[in-house]
């Protein structure tokens, strides 16, 4: 007997292939308002390790989210920005924004 998913369900897995993970919406959050260096987007979450924001920011540029630029400089910088396709996942991250400012404030009247 074949089983069906529910509707919806295949562009759901799609997003978290590209989303899913611990810190890949946190990077993009901090790349919503224009590129950052490297460095900039280190120090903004510093508990992430050097490898794994590296791994993080290679999906996310092989998913044509984000786009990577050397800039010539000595020594040699690189920048991130969200690419034009990456652009379309601003309003997704405000909306999870807002939603975890509302389920924290829900939690927080629940223990009154």
């Amino acid at each position: 007997m074949e089983q069906t998913e529910p509707e919806g369900t295949h562009w759901v897995r799609t997003t978290l292939n590209v989303l899913g993970g611990k810190w890949k919406i946190l990077i993009l959050w901090h790349l919503r308002k224009g590129a950052k260096r490297y460095s900039a987007l280190r120090r903004s979450i510093p508990e992430i390790s050097e490898k794994m924001l590296i791994s993080q920011l290679k999906e996310l540029e092989k998913d044509e989210i984000v786009r990577r630029t050397v800039l010539r400089s000595v020594p040699p910088q690189v920048e991130y920005a969200f690419t034009p396709h990456g652009d379309t996942l601003l309003p997704v991250l405000e909306a999870l924004c807002a939603w975890g400012e509302y389920h924290e404030k829900q939690l927080l009247s629940s223990c009154d």
